[in-house]
């Protein structure tokens, strides 16, 4: 039986959060603290509102919660009680120095490790959660060890998280894989022998794969590297597929069929988002330059590029099709979050998609389920975004639902591919828009026929539909 009887998590994110909730619900002899240095997360934690939306996170929480699943701001004492410590901190790209635009920025990480040099009393295993560049391991044990009281030790290991948001607590309870890289010692070995211990509750020990830290740590940036780069693949074949007929659709299924490459990460869209993809490549990049290997840093470069291009592809054609102008016309956006089933707006490509039609004048209704009022006018004001936030306030509005945003709108740009959208009725929201009403489809999620035969003038990707012998490509203006 594993030894480990309290487990630290610092940071009570994304991965921090439903991580040790969903430790805590497998493991009910072992006490889990999450912890925060932000009290307002760390009391939403504790209400019945949590600071993210995951499916089946609610009820996760609200079954562990107070009886072995706490969440906390007193750092100091949790760390004190761990035999095990979690850093589940945020890992930006950096945005000065060395690396801007690129590396990832490690402060928080620092911060953590200083701070559990500082604290602790006794022995700890320390595992990264958060992703990070190949041997940040070696960064933490460094300091960890420039700063170690006698009589204390530390062994690191790196447990990188293979998480989709919007799958989160599945993706936990059936893993495909968990991955724990640490050192080749008998303490090494030792230490990742009692996190095996803690997955193997629920998790079939051949499902756990252990390698040297470098390995676990690299493999976390090429998974994420990997699909980012099917995505782009998928979309740069979209743009050859509106210039010549095929369907995106229809391609991307002939090849998922394929048992050597798969289905998964083959929808063409207006982009990928998420706090992973774009920063974890970018960090692949920098990591491929300071190695002096430019042509493989130019290779994973070309997947940002075509994924920044796809997204001004789709602005530009909203534009093409509206007769070369937005200025002042209304335009409903269906889906803020960069994917369905979160709130997360990270890198989202409808933040693009605002910016450019905010930039040619016009006025945005913005709808998103889940993605509160406030976050949106946060990522539309932001400094990066414009240098005038009050125009920018006074062309947006947020609504509640998708009937009163779409409402008296010259067109619908749909960028996120929630399930209610699809179960919208179109012909009553096609009766209260200005005509002609246009509709852009950004995650080719809608009924093109349907939408057509009501009378929308109806835009996709990856697609050149015809009617009656008339184009239907991008730019098209022929009314139904």
């Amino acid at each position: 039986m594993t030894r480990i009887r309290r487990i630290c998590c610092i940071g009570a994110g994304y991965v921090g959060g439903p991580t040790c909730s969903v430790i805590a619900l497998k493991c009910p002899e072992i006490q889990v603290t999450v912890v925060d240095k932000s009290k307002e997360r760390i009391a939403q934690w504790n209400s019945q509102k949590l600071p993210i939306y995951e499916p089946g996170l609610d009820e996760v929480v609200g079954k562990c919660r107070g009886k072995n699943l706490f969440f906390s701001t007193d750092i100091n004492t949790a760390i004190k009680e761990a035999d095990l410590i979690f850093i589940s901190v945020n890992t930006p790209t950096k945005t000065f120095g060395n690396g801007k635009g690129r590396a990832a920025d490690l402060k928080y990480v620092e911060s953590a490790a200083r701070m559990i040099a500082q604290v602790a009393t006794g022995d700890k295993i320390v595992v990264e959660k958060s992703t990070v560049p190949v041997r940040a391991a070696e960064s933490i044990m460094n300091i960890l060890r420039a700063n170690h009281k006698p009589g204390v030790s530390y062994q690191i290991l790196s447990n990188p998280e293979f998480l989709a948001e919007g799958t989160a607590i599945e993706d936990l309870v059936n893993a495909d894989r968990v991955l724990i890289g640490g050192e080749n010692s008998p303490e090494g070995q030792a230490a990742i022998e009692e996190l095996c211990q803690i997955y193997e509750h629920w998790i079939p020990r051949e499902k756990i794969l252990t390698t040297n830290t470098w390995s676990s740590e690299l493999s976390k940036l090429a998974a994420n590297a990997f699909l980012a780069q099917r995505i782009s693949s998928i979309n740069s074949l979209s743009a050859v597929c509106e210039a010549t007929g095929a369907d995106v659709s229809e391609v991307a299924r002939a090849i998922g069929l394929d048992s050597r490459i798969g289905s998964k990460f083959l929808s063409a869209s207006v982009g990928f988002g998420g706090s992973c993809f774009q920063k974890d490549i970018l960090n692949l990049v920098y990591i491929c330059e300071c190695l002096n290997l430019p042509e493989v840093a130019a290779y994973w470069q070309q997947v940002i590029d075509m994924n920044e291009y796809q997204k001004s592809r789709f602005s530009a054609k909203v534009i093409e099709s509206l007769f070369n102008t937005v200025t002042d016309k209304r335009i409903a956006m269906l889906g803020f979050a960069f994917k369905k089933d979160t709130g997360d707006t990270r890198e989202s490509p409808a933040i693009h998609v605002a910016k450019t039609l905010l930039d040619e004048g016009a006025v945005l209704h913005i709808y998103d389920p889940k993605v509160e009022e406030t976050q949106i006018i946060q990522d539309l004001t932001h400094p990066s975004i414009t240098s005038d936030p009050k125009d920018i306030k006074s062309r947006i509005s947020i609504y509640k639902d998708a009937y009163s945003a779409t409402k008296n709108t010259h067109a619908i740009v749909l960028c996120t591919e929630w399930d209610e959208f699809i179960e919208l009725d179109y012909t009553q929201i096609y009766a209260d828009m200005m005509k002609p009403a246009y509709i852009f489809d950004g995650r080719n999620i809608l009924n093109f026929d349907r939408l057509q035969r009501i009378g929308f003038i109806v835009q996709t990707i990856g697609k050149k539909r015809t009617r009656s012998g008339i184009s239907r490509a991008w730019g098209s203006q022929t009314q139904i």
